[in-house]
C-alpha cells in the first residue's frame, strides 16, 4: 500500500504541474517516459515539475515527455490516468501559471501555445520523421515482452549448458519462444492501429506468415516456410490491408460493409502477402542479416567506432527509430542482435563523461548534485538525465561523451571481428541492465567479459576525454563556480527572457 501511495503521490505531484487534467489530451508511456498530450505547452512549469523528487529529466518531442525511469513510470502511469479522469469529471480550473510570470490574458495564452505548437510541429513533424515515429509506436509495445522472453531463453541456456532442472528447461523453452514464435502476429495488429486501420485485420493478415499451412504453398519457383518475411512482412501486409481497408470502406455500401470489407481485406491482402510480400521480405530480412554479420567480421573495430560515436547524434535526429526493426528481425533471425551491445556503448561514454564533469567543476554543486542523483541511472542504461542535465547543456562534454561511446564500440566491435560475436537477445535495455540478456556464440562467460570490457574502455574514454577536452578556459570560468560566486553576478545581471527549446528525444542508452 505504501509504495501505491507513493506512486499516486508523484503523480498527483505531476498533474497541476503539466497544467491539470483539462490540458491532458493523451497519456502514454514506454521503457523510461510518461508521454503526455497536452493542449496548451504554455501551462507546462518545467522548473516546478523537474523539482519533483521523482522526476529525472523532460523531453519535448512530439509529445511532453516526463522521464520517470524504468519501473517507475509503469506504476505512476495508472494512477496518473485515474487523477486525470477524475479531474475530467470536476472540471476543474488550469493550473495557474508561476507566481513570478507576468499574467497573461486568455487570448494571449492561447496564441501564446499555438505558436509554440506551430514551432515545434514545424520541426519535428517532416514525412520521414513521422514516418519513423510510427514505426518506432508500432514495435516499442513489444519490447517488455521481448525483455521478459529473452531473459527467461538467458536462464533457459544457462540451465541446458550446466545440465541442471532437465525437466524444467523444455517449459522454459516454450516460455520464450512462444511470442517469438508468434511476434508477426503482435506486429501486424499494432501496425494496423497505427497506421488508421482494424487492428485486428491487421493481425489476420500478418498471421499468414507463420500459419504452418504456408509450407504447401510454393511462390516464385520455390516453396514457401513458415515465417519467411518475419516482422518486415507482417509490416508489409499490415500496411497493405488498411489500404484495403480504406478502399472498401469508401465504395462497398454500408449494408454490406460488415461482411464485404472484412473479407476483401484479408483475401486481397493475403493473396499479395502469400505470393509476394512473404518472398520478398524474407530477401530482404536476409539480407539484412548478412549484411550485419559482414559489417562486423570485415569491419570490426572501424564499424564498431562509427556505430557507438554517432548513436548519441543519431538520436538527437530522432533517426535511431529506423533501427528498431533492423534488431527486430535480427533477434528473429539469429536469436540476438549484434548491433544493440556496441550501440549501448554510447551510454557508457556518457557516463564516463559525466564522471569527469564532476570532477572539472567541483565548486558548481548544482551540477555535482545533478551527476550523483543521475548516475546511478546513467549506469542502467537510462541516459536522459545525463544527457539534458549535463552533457548536452554544456556542449562540448556532449561531443567527448560520443568519443567515449566510439572506443567502447570499437573494443566490441573488434572482437566480433575476431569472430567473438556479442549479441543482445532484447532491445530496449542498455547499461548494466543488459547482462541478463546478453547471448552469443562463444558462450555466456566470453560474452558477458567482452561486453563489461566494452563498458569499461568506453567509460575511461569518455572520462579522459572529457577530462583533459572538455572544457574550454571559458567554460570553465563560467560554471565552475559556487552558487554564492554567481548570485552577485545574476543580481547585477539583468535575467535574460526565457525560451524554450526542443530537443529530439533519445534513446535510453
Amino acid at each position: 500500500m505504501a509504495t501505491e501511495d507513493k506512486n499516486r503521490a508523484t503523480a498527483a505531484a505531476i498533474l497541476p504541474l503539466v497544467g491539470g487534467a483539462a490540458n491532458v489530451s493523451s497519456i502514454a508511456h514506454c521503457m523510461t517516459r510518461l508521454r503526455l498530450g497536452l493542449h496548451d505547452r504554455s501551462l507546462v512549469q518545467d522548473d516546478a515539475l523537474k523539482a519533483v523528487p521523482a522526476v529525472m529529466g523532460v523531453v519535448e518531442d512530439d509529445t511532453y515527455q516526463i522521464v520517470l525511469g524504468p519501473g517507475t513510470v509503469a506504476r505512476v502511469t495508472p494512477e496518473f490516468e485515474k487523477l486525470v479522469e477524475e479531474g475530467k469529471a470536476e472540471a476543474p480550473a488550469p493550473a495557474p501559471a508561476p507566481a513570478d510570470a507576468a499574467p497573461l490574458t486568455a487570448e494571449e495564452l492561447a496564441a501564446q501555445g499555438a505558436e509554440m505548437r506551430a514551432a515545434r510541429k514545424a520541426k519535428n513533424a517532416t514525412p520521414f520523421k513521422l514516418f519513423l515515429r510510427k514505426i518506432a509506436n508500432i514495435f516499442v509495445p513489444l519490447i517488455p515482452a521481448l525483455i521478459g522472453c529473452g531473459i527467461i531463453a538467458g536462464l533457459n541456456g544457462l540451465l541446458v549448458n550446466l545440465e541442471w532442472l532437465p525437466s524444467v528447461t523444455p517449459a522454459l523453452a516454450a516460455m520464450a519462444s512462444g511470442f517469438m514464435a508468434l511476434i508477426a502476429v503482435f506486429v501486424g495488429y499494432n501496425t494496423a492501429k497505427e497506421f488508421g486501420g482494424t487492428p485486428i485485420l491487421g493481425g489476420a493478415v500478418a498471421a499468414i506468415i507463420v500459419f504452418p499451412g504456408v509450407a504447401n504453398i510454393e511462390a516464385f519457383g520455390q516453396k514457401l516456410s513458415p515465417g519467411q518475411g518475419g516482422v518486415l512482412g507482417a509490416l508489409g501486409a499490415a500496411v497493405l490491408a488498411v489500404y484495403v481497408e480504406k478502399w472498401c470502406r469508401r465504395w462497398v455500401p454500408e449494408a454490406l460493409d460488415v461482411l464485404v470489407t472484412p473479407t476483401l481485406t484479408v483475401l486481397i491482402s493475403g493473396l499479395v502477402t502469400i505470393f509476394g510480400l512473404m518472398y520478398v521480405a524474407g530477401e530482404v530480412s536476409t539480407a539484412i542479416g548478412d549484411f550485419a554479420d559482414w559489417l562486423l567480421s570485415n569491419g570490426g573495430a572501424g564499424a564498431g567506432l562509427i556505430l557507438g560515436g554517432f548513436f548519441l547524434p543519431l538520436v538527437m535526429l530522432g533517426l535511431h527509430q529506423a533501427l528498431i526493426p533492423i534488431h527486430t528481425t535480427l533477434i528473429e533471425q539469429q536469436g540476438y542482435t549484434v548491433l544493440l551491445p556496441i550501440l549501448a556503448m554510447a551510454g557508457a561514454g556518457q557516463v564516463g563523461a559525466a564522471i569527469a564533469t564532476y570532477f572539472r567543476l567541483p565548486r558548481n554543486e548544482s551540477i555535482r548534485k545533478t551527476i550523483k542523483s543521475a548516475l546511478p541511472a546513467g549506469f542502467l542504461g537510462v541516459g536522459e538525465p545525463l544527457i539534458y542535465g549535463v552533457s548536452l547543456p554544456l556542449g562540448r562534454p556532449f561531443i567527448t561523451a560520443c568519443v567515449g561511446g566510439a572506443f567502447g564500440g570499437a573494443f566490441v566491435g573488434f572482437f566480433n571481428q575476431l569472430g567473438d560475436a556479442v549479441g543482445s537477445t532484447a532491445i530496449g535495455p542498455s547499461g548494466w541492465a543488459l547482462f541478463p540478456l546478453l547471448d552469443g556464440n562463444h558462450g555466456l562467460g566470453a560474452t558477458i567479459a567482452i561486453y563489461a570490457g566494452g563498458l569499461i574502455v568506453g567509460y575511461l574514454a569518455g572520462f579522459l576525454a572529457t577530462y583533459f577536452f572538455g572544457f574550454s578556459k571559458e567554460l570553465l570560468a563560467e560554471f565552475n563556480v559556487s552558487q554564492e560566486e554567481a548570485a552577485p553576478t545574476a543580481a547585477a545581471t539583468p535575467a535574460p527572457a526565457t525560451t524554450t527549446t526542443t530537443q529530439k528525444a533519445p534513446a535510453s542508452v
